[in-house]
């Protein structure tokens, strides 16, 4: 009886990781009403646009980039939830452009709950934290009635060398640096109906710093950048357009987990999939042809997911930027292209991609809205 009831308490996972965040209809009224007092020069980026992280200028070469991330578990290990938790928190500051310095833990964790369950998780947080190159400086725990991990991450960024996430420009293109699914195929195994191979692949995801796709990105002209978490990939471009420029999305290059369309197929949805739906889903234009379980791959949430980075597409550099990334092994799709307003078109057919890197041939199988 002893042996089952510790079995229970070690069993934590309720459904977390990116899915837990509030939906971002509900988190706009409340941001909307806050009081803002007055503006600081100083800060490059606050809560009033939607970056991954606030930017605050300290001297003319150096801004500290300042973030925060954690939730609930989103499967039963406690060291691998460790490690995805700082992985998903780490992504903030590459996101900006910058470089990992300093974290500190964010704990809630129930005071009946074995201590080695929690030890287990900081250990896997810790571990990230050092990848990264950086240090781990302390943090600050709570009892909870529920696990909750994360950290509190500052990082230093260049001020004239900030990514933004809506600064791009008519003929972009975004480079998808981790596949997406996450949120299906980790829903699926929750309720043990994943596919083989599929969580295993989705963890290895989730545990991949972005740390390499940043450093690549920081040799070329990047117009702007963000990473895909609980708003999904077409939340998250949502905020990469604007009244001038809209994205056209080329479903087929889109990377995928293996299993993640299955699961949608068998309607192994998540919630978070259906609030980013109803936030941005009337701004998207699918093609006729285009099934249930893509449009839901591309609401998913994603839980530490990959950087969604806009590249001016011109000469050898294009090639040159996502042939870096073939030799990292990292997905290196052109999954979407930005385009004027006032020269949108879609087109009919898809044909084949070229190997060739300077050769781009579109088939749009989705349009965004501004």
């Amino acid at each position: 009886m002893k042996e089952e009831r510790v079995a229970e308490e070690i069993v934590f996972c309720k459904g977390g990781g990116c899915t837990a965040k509030l939906g971002p209809d509900l988190l706009s009224h409340v941001l909307d009403k806050l009081p803002r007092g007055e503006k600081d020069p100083n800060l490059l980026i606050g809560y009033d646009s939607k970056d991954d992280a606030a930017v605050y200028r300290v001297s003319d070469e150096v801004a500290v980039v300042q973030t925060l991330d954690f939730f609930p578990p989103m499967l039963d290990d406690p060291y691998l939830f460790g490690q995805i938790a700082a992985t998903n928190a780490l992504s903030d500051i590459y996101a900006m452009g910058g470089t990992v310095k300093t974290a500190l833990n964010i704990v809630c964790f129930p005071e009946q709950m074995d201590l080695n369950i929690l030890g287990k998780i900081m250990q896997g947080g810790a571990e990230k934290v050092i990848e990264a190159g950086g240090t781990l400086a302390g943090g600050h725990s709570i009892m909870d009635n529920d696990v909750k991990y994360g950290l509190s991450v500052t990082g230093v960024v260049h001020p004239d060398h900030i990514y933004g996430n809506n600064q791009g420009q008519p003929s972009d293109v975004l480079i998808l640096t981790k596949k997406l699914g996450v949120g299906l195929v980790c829903n699926a195994n929750r309720v043990g109906l994943a596919p083989e191979g599929a969580m295993e692949e989705a963890a290895a995801s989730m545990t991949t710093l972005n740390r390499k796709a940043a450093e690549i990105s920081h040799h070329y002209e990047i117009h702007a950048c963000t990473d895909v978490t609980g708003f999904g990939f077409l939340g998250h471009l949502s905020e990469m357009i604007n009244e001038e420029i809209s994205a056209e999305i080329d479903s087929i290059s889109i990377p995928v987990i293996r299993g993640a369309i299955h699961c949608a197929e068998e309607f192994l949805l998540t919630a978070a999939a259906q609030r980013n739906r109803n936030h941005v889903g009337d701004r998207v234009e699918f093609s006729s042809w285009i099934p249930f379980s893509m449009e839901e791959l591309l609401f998913d949430p994603q839980t530490s997911g990959g950087l969604t980075v806009r590249e001016l597409k011109t000469g050898a550099g294009g090639g040159i930027f996502k042939r870096n990334y073939r030799v990292r092994d990292l997905p290196r799709q052109w999954s979407a292209r930005f385009v004027s307003k006032k020269k949108e078109t879609l087109c009919k057919n898809r044909r084949k991609r070229s190997d060739d890197d300077s050769q781009v041939l579109w088939g749009m199988h989705a349009r965004f809205r501004w």
